[in-house]
């Protein structure tokens, strides 16, 4: 038996033992059964694969047939897979993904049904021999093109996995996914030299056959790392490094590549297969290293310690957890983050934020890299033990180690954040302090193989602990600041609504007082349904300009002429309003009519119940500096400096008697949505003028 032979025979037992493993011992969700269907499909390519070289079990058609069959439903299990595997959100994944998972399932199988007589060229003589290849046809060559993309987007999903894993998540699934990346890297080299040259050989196809005996192997190692086939890992925004690994199996396979032509041009090497194998295994073992967190550990040391090289360079330490932490604004996004860099920075597996609730007494978590369906998420402590703790925190702000310490909040501490590993360590705590007040802790363990703190890693948590405090504060006096704000308007929206409200309240009671009296007499209850009808519909007028603040500015634009949107507006207030016009030409712009027309509406009405009566209002159009103008300008009471300064354009301000303070407000955001400007100009007892300013699109 040949090694070729020997190496399929190994893939399909290994590939054959997962695909049912992991459906008998899996959870059964969805990434459980699209990985046993999977491995499931490339173990038949396996199968196909040896009745190609030597017949027995399958015959050579036959075997081509099972080649083609895996080769259809391959690329939308994988992609299922690739985007399930790990992670918190997958239903919300599948959502996004689900028109190119129908087009990764339906158009290959239509290719393999309907057009299965235009998959390949056969040889056309007796007996077909075995060991040979075959000419792919135009629907073959679609197939394969089909595999092709949809092993890049399974190599992006798995990259994308594990750039959002940390610490014991990114511990335990690593191995998985490198297991199953080999396979896709792999697959993109064979199918793009299919492609390349239009033909199949099943020498090279044997490398597929390898890499699921290499990748069965790394996916054991995961299974047993884990004892779990489904982590939970939340993809974030952040950038991390990794993935050079797919860059550097890329080139490593390319040379494979070039070196099968040149090999193929001299006449071929019966020992191919091996020496690709070789390779393969040398490709992974440099991807294992690459990735190794102990390697990463142990070369920084070995560098520090030889060289004369400080561990930490201070300046790239600072930049990175500046460049980090500036944009998060959210509590939990920046716990986040911060332990993720942490876990980074000092090759520890746990990392966890604890946030401090001096009101309950209790340690809350913030953010963790290490995740246990028995860890709880927080605990509430003896009164003494919170005392101490706060006490010593507050007073020693240098790193903890709580690991030899016999206090019961220590105790509280070593239980909150157990070791995952045996033989991880010491763990540490870091006081979170930020102007004499503590914030929470930082707690570190599970350093891998066990590393020791050394002074210059407590120095560097030392600093990174004020930074992280300093940042904690900020963002936790901005959610302050942000909810004084909500809670100002809400009860300036509250004083309009009780004042007016109360009014129409008393309104309505006094109908109903004197309702029993003058009941009999129509007029009264004319004018009682009168007065009623208008109390509502003030009520509901009400509701439904506060309504409005809460929908959010969609423009729909349109070409436009802003001198007809102005004089529709003007011709809509009737005849008993006096008002001059003053149009001239302009461009055609851009814009949402019946939002600008709002505004205009707005601009005017303001200006008539400022005026005088019988005063005249003029509107004026023009074009100036790039911009499309609409003045509105009355011989009002005008309005003081301050007040446009500070209130004017601020919603709830107003100078009107039964005012809301609400329409200038909506009519800034208006204009602004269009890259405008509102503009105003005005003095006491002189008048008022606004100027709706809109850009003209350029030519």
């Amino acid at each position: 038996m040949t090694f070729s032979l020997l190496l399929l025979y190994a893939s399909v037992v290994c590939g054959g033992l997962l695909s049912i493993g992991s459906l008998f011992k899996g959870s059964r969700k969805i990434a459980d059964v699209a990985f046993s269907l999977g491995m499931a499909a490339l173990t038949l390519d396996a199968l196909a694969n040896i009745g190609m070289l030597a017949g027995g079990i399958l015959s050579y058609e036959t075997s081509i047939s099972v080649q083609f069959f895996t080769l259809s439903v391959s690329p939308g299990i994988w992609v299922v897979f690739s985007l399930t595997y790990a992670s918190g959100n997958a239903s919300a994944a599948l959502k996004r993904w689900i028109i190119p998972i129908a087009f990764a399932f339906v158009f290959p199988v239509v290719l393999g049904t309907i057009f299965r007589t235009r998959l390949v060229h056969l040889p056309v003589h007796e007996g077909i021999a075995l060991n040979v290849g075959y000419r792919l046809d135009w629907a073959g060559s679609a197939l394969y093109l089909t595999m092709l993309i949809g092993s890049i987007a399974v190599l992006m999903n798995l990259e994308r996995t594990f750039r959002a894993s940390v610490g014991t998540i990114r511990w335990r699934i690593k191995f998985m996914l490198l297991g199953v990346g080999v396979l896709f890297v792999t697959r993109l080299y064979t199918t793009s030299q299919a492609l390349l040259f239009d033909v199949v050989d099943p020498a090279l196809e044997s490398l597929n056959s390898g890499s699921l005996l290499v990748a069965s192997c790394l996916i054991f190692r995961s299974l047993l790392r884990s004892r779990r086939f489904v982590l939970d890992v939340y993809p974030s925004q952040s950038v991390l490094k990794g993935s050079v690994t797919i860059l550097v199996a890329g080139i490593y396979l390319l040379i494979v590549g070039l070196f099968a032509k040149v090999v193929a041009y001299f006449g071929g090497d019966s020992s191919f297969a091996l020496k690709t194998f070789i390779v393969l295994l040398a490709v992974v073992l440099l991807a294992i290293l690459l990735q190794s967190d102990r390697a990463q550990l142990e070369l920084r040391r070995f560098v520090s310690r030889n060289f004369e090289r400080p561990l930490y360079d201070y300046r790239t330490v600072w930049r990175t957890f500046t460049e980090g932490t500036a944009s998060r604004v959210e509590q939990t996004d920046l716990c986040r983050t911060l332990a993720r860099l942490i876990a980074e920075m000092f090759q520890a597996l746990s990392v966890t934020i604890w946030l401090l609730d001096t009101n309950n007494q209790m340690l809350t978590i913030g953010a963790s890299t290490s995740t246990s369906a028995d860890r709880p998420t927080d605990a509430k402590m003896p009164n003494e033990a919170f005392a101490s703790l706060v006490g010593l925190l507050n007073v020693d702000t240098e790193p903890i180690d709580f690991e030899l310490i016999n206090e019961v909040w220590a105790e509280t501490l070593r239980r909150l954040h157990p070791s995952v590993f045996p033989n991880g360590g010491h763990r540490l705590c870091q006081p979170l302090v930020s102007r004499g007040e503590l914030l929470g802790l930082i707690t570190i363990g599970d350093r891998v193989a066990g590393a020791a703190f050394s002074v210059q890693d407590l120095d560097m948590l030392r600093c990174v602990g004020d930074h992280a405090a300093a940042n904690l504060f900020n963002v936790q006096l901005s959610q302050k600041l942000l909810q004084a704000k909500e809670l100002e308007a809400f009860q300036t929206m509250a004083t309009f609504f009780v004042h007016d409200l109360k009014n129409a309240a008393s309104t309505l009671k006094l109908m109903l007082q004197n309702l029993p009296v003058h009941f009999d007499d129509p007029e009264f209850r004319a004018d009682a349904l009168r007065g009623t009808a208008k109390t509502v519909s003030h009520i509901d007028h009400l509701i439904g300009r506060l309504g409005s603040l809460r929908h959010e500015l969609k423009l729909q634009s349109s070409p436009s002429d802003l001198n007809q949107i102005t004089s529709v507006v003007i011709e809509s207030l009737g005849s008993g309003v006096r008002i001059q016009r003053s149009f001239s030409q302009l461009p055609e712009l851009y814009i949402d009519r019946d939002q600008i027309g709002k505004v205009v509406t707005n601009l005017i009405l303001n200006a008539i119940e400022a005026s005088p009566q019988d005063a005249p209002i003029e509107v004026v159009t023009s074009e100036s500096g790039g911009f499309a103008i609409v003045s509105v300008v009355d011989r009002g009471c005008g309005m003081t400096e301050e007040f446009m300064n500070k209130s004017l354009f601020k919603p709830f301000q107003t100078t009107k008697k039964g005012g809301l303070g609400i329409g200038m407000f909506q009519s800034k955001l208006i204009v602004e949505a269009h890259g405008g400007r509102l503009s105003v100009s005005s003095f006491p007892a002189k008048g008022t003028t606004f100027q709706i300013m809109l850009p003209v699109p350029k030519t």
